[in-house]
């Protein structure tokens, strides 16, 4: 099964690796891929979407339409941390 995930404040490799890097963490995800340009996220596995969903948001990327600034500060963190590792 494969979740697609449109989600906001994807800026650059280092929001990439973050995001890959805490979604493949999850039990039953086989193979993740993201579109920088759409911020779109295709999750291959067995896993809960609410559960895909809810980690992005605490990573700072949320669903489309449901940004906060509090959600754009953590997203500079993960982005941050991604282009550290």
């Amino acid at each position: 099964m494969t979740h697609k995930i449109s989600v906001e404040n994807i800026k650059c490799g280092g929001c990439i690796n973050t995001i890959t890097t805490a979604l493949m963490k999850l039990q039953g995800v086989d193979k993740v891929d993201i579109d920088k340009e759409t911020e779109i996220i295709s999750v291959a596995g067995n896993t809960e979407k609410s559960i895909l969903i809810h980690t992005l948001s605490g990573l700072g990327y949320p669903e489309k339409g449901k940004n906060n600034l509090l959600k754009k500060a953590r997203s500079y963190v993960s982005c941050g941390v991604g282009k550290m590792n």
